[in-house]
């Protein structure tokens, strides 16, 4: 028996890196290497991409069915567990119907198993209450660009970082979180391509940029429109795109008339002279691309945010041809994948509306029975609606929402609150030990199934290892949980049956197939009779709401500000080392040791003020929680702003940070919130979130 390689995905971020896994001859996985011609990796792989086999390695993974008996589990078979959980399905829906039950599916899993999710939550439990978690980190993308071009995803390609003259990187991090890209960004600067960072943070990017723009966190809309105001006054506006292309253009012209850099200097901290040389680069550059990230969309003027980004696009003609676009790089490795397969209260498979009659009919017709009706809900309108005492039962799969998602506590109780929680994990994490009982789920490597990255690429995932123990695939446990509650909507035969009925009913995807997909190395969507072999550049001639819009929008402060009792204003990023909330980055022993387990930057001078020390304990506190950790004292961050990543469940950021949401997402406020830091006796070791909570 000879050892074997099976071609596949990264399952980090949403760049889609290809790897190739290896095994001995015992079938155990044994390292990842880089696929050499790989479209967007090109033979390169991150730190997390390398350590990728310690992410899914059989020890501390959940191997069978774990029924909650009091203060612990026992395993049970899968027939118990599915029979149990679907006796407490139907007693839900028989005492406060479809409306008090829901799906959190996950953006770490296949397309496959996301569409079954949301099929699963609307023709089996008849409800519209599904949601992932780019509810909190791209909803405002999907939302904003949706009414400004009709498509919520990056309307260009990742190589065409090699083919423009001018990069824009806002509220992003990519050296970061995206480092195959971060780093592809850093060879087109050298290779002659101009580079603006504006970011509150001195990130890897911004101290080799040739502007970086130190804004103030949550004053986006104000900056753009300043640039905006100048390229107006100047004429360097594209006249003839707008005239053929967009609609609105007096109104947005007349809003930000009186918006001139010199009045958001205040607002922004960053220089009117600076601000005026940004807008000129960007208007004048015959090619320019805006990256983008969370710190555009993690904020309660999320939508608006991305409204801006596109009016400034939009103006400038800087879209719909090669290195130009806007295009907003998506964190995991399928959120925009788990976005296209409807796993959202408001939309069904490739956007279409929930609300939608003919919609519904569409799906009641494919799906040959009766769809949900009614409104969805978010997965934090769920939490809040348990506390209410009106949502009493929740599936989930693939998300830690007790690690990740803001105001942890809040979070916590909700859960505990439940009347049934199902957990589909590959290891026990903070929200399955909550759970009444936990599934056990197969990682990308043990099952088949597609991925979609943050370029719009669909890309196949071959099953290279048999799951552990009783594991199975997420779509593949919703199936047998659907047969129990008398439905055979999800009876596909493999995943590949799963892809099919999806396509079918996606317009996207309509011409997309696994053996097309894999010799091509991926197609992009849309791709249909149209664009049989997938679409590299969105919005080339026309928009699929005719003309793109011009929407004026206005400068919104942050929901929480400093004062005395809390002086210091926090934000959250990640870490090159380490992914979402760590389950399976923190596996590594290569991984973890780059990083003590919880620490939060903060600049010299505040530091010396509250006489902190390098690497030195220190409570920090919110309005909503504390935690301990340790200080990092570094001039990335300017005075007045912290900075914490949410990778750690010891030190967990979201036990800080705000709830205060976008209107129209729901997006909460997580890149800012007002807390309070200062020094614990030399020599203390911070204490752990869990033994805080111990404490009287």
């Amino acid at each position: 028996m000879s050892s074997s390689r099976v071609q596949t995905i990264c399952p980090f971020c949403g760049v889609g890196c290809g790897i190739t896994l290896k095994m001995d001859a015992r079938g155990r996985l044994t390292g990842v290497e880089p696929v050499p011609g790989h479209p967007i990796s090109h033979g390169k792989l991150c730190e997390k991409g390398w350590s990728t086999a310690y992410a899914i390695r059989p020890d501390n993974r959940i191997t069978q069915p774990l029924k909650r008996c009091r203060d612990r589990f026992e395993p049970v078979s899968w027939d118990e567990a599915l029979d149990d959980i679907s006796q407490s399905i139907r007693e839900i829906l028989d005492e406060s119907g479809p409306a008090a039950i829901g799906v959190i599916s996950s953006a770490r899993a296949t397309n496959e198993d996301n569409y079954a999710a949301q099929k699963f939550a609307r023709a089996v439990l008849k409800t519209n209450n599904v949601d992932h978690c780019a509810r909190i980190c791209h909803s405002p993308t999907v939302a904003g660009l949706k009414q400004t071009l009709g498509s919520g995803a990056m309307t260009n390609s990742a190589k065409d970082i090699f083919n423009t003259d001018l990069i824009v990187v806002i509220g992003a991090d990519p050296t970061e979180n995206h480092s195959v890209l971060g780093g592809q960004i850093f060879a087109a600067q050298q290779q002659g391509a101009k580079l603006i960072v504006i970011d509150p943070r001195q990130t890897r990017l911004a101290k080799v940029a040739d502007i970086h723009l130190q804004l103030k966190p949550g004053s986006n809309i104000a900056l753009i429109n300043a640039m905006l105001q100048v390229i107006f006054e100047e004429n360097w506006h594209n006249a003839d795109f707008i005239a053929e292309r967009c609609d609105g253009f007096d109104e947005l012209a007349r809003q930000v008339e009186a918006i001139t850099p010199a009045s958001v200097e205040a607002i922004t901290g960053v220089d009117a002279g600076q601000i005026r040389a940004v807008a000129k680069a960007y208007a004048k550059a015959e090619k320019a691309m805006i990256l983008y990230g969370m710190g555009i969309t993690q904020f309660v003027s999320g939508t608006q945010n991305v409204i801006a980004l596109s009016n400034l696009a939009l103006v400038c003609g800087q879209i719909g041809r090669p290195g130009t676009g806007i295009n907003p790089l998506r964190g995991q490795n399928n959120v925009q994948g788990a976005c296209d397969m409807g796993c959202l209260p408001n939309v069904y498979p490739g956007y279409q509306g929930a609300d939608n009659d003919a919609v519904q009919q569409k799906f009641n017709q494919a799906w040959q029975g009766e769809v949900a009706d009614q409104p969805g809900l978010t997965s934090l309108g769920m939490s809040k609606a348990v506390l209410a005492g009106e949502f009493h039962g929740l599936i989930l799969f693939g998300e830690d929402p007790v690690v990740t998602d803001p105001d942890q506590n809040h979070v916590r109780e909700a859960f505990k609150q439940l009347d049934l929680l199902v957990v589909a994990e590959l290891t026990m994490t903070e929200t399955a030990k909550l759970a009444d009982y936990v599934l056990p789920a197969a990682s990308f490597a043990e099952k088949e199934g597609t991925f979609t990255n943050c370029e719009r690429r669909v890309q196949h995932i071959a099953q290279a290892l048999q799951p552990p123990g009783s594991a199975m695939g997420d779509w593949q446990w919703l199936n047998a949980l659907a047969q129990r509650l008398g439905s055979d909507q999800l009876n596909w035969p493999n995943s590949q049956a799963v892809f099919d009925e999806m396509a079918a009913l996606t317009p996207a995807y309509q011409g997309m197939r696994y053996d097309k997909m894999i010799w091509a190395q991926g197609l992009q969507w849309p791709c249909n009779d149209d664009a049989p072999n997938g679409t590299d550049i969105l919005h080339r001639d026309s928009f699929p709401i005719g003309k793109a819009r011009l929407i004026p929008v206005h400068y919104t402060a942050i929901d929480e500000s400093v004062d005395a009792d809390y002086p210091l204003l926090l934000t959250t990023n990640r870490l090159h080392f380490h992914y979402g909330c760590g389950s399976m980055t923190r596996k590594s022993p290569l991984l973890e040791r780059e990083t003590p387990p919880g620490l939060l930057f903060i600049h010299p001078d505040d530091a010396r003020q509250l006489k902190i020390t390098r690497y030195g304990p220190i409570g920090v506190r919110s309005r909503r929680g504390y935690i301990e950790t340790r200080a990092m004292i570094t001039p990335d961050v300017p005075p007045g702003l912290v900075s914490m990543p949410y990778h750690f469940k010891e030190a967990p950021s979201n036990q800080l940070t705000n709830t205060a949401q976008d209107p129209i997402t729901k997006m909460p406020e997580l890149k800012a919130c007002a807390v309070t830091v200062f020094p614990l006796p030399a020599g203390q070791v911070p204490k752990d979130v869990d033994q805080l909570r111990e404490e009287p």
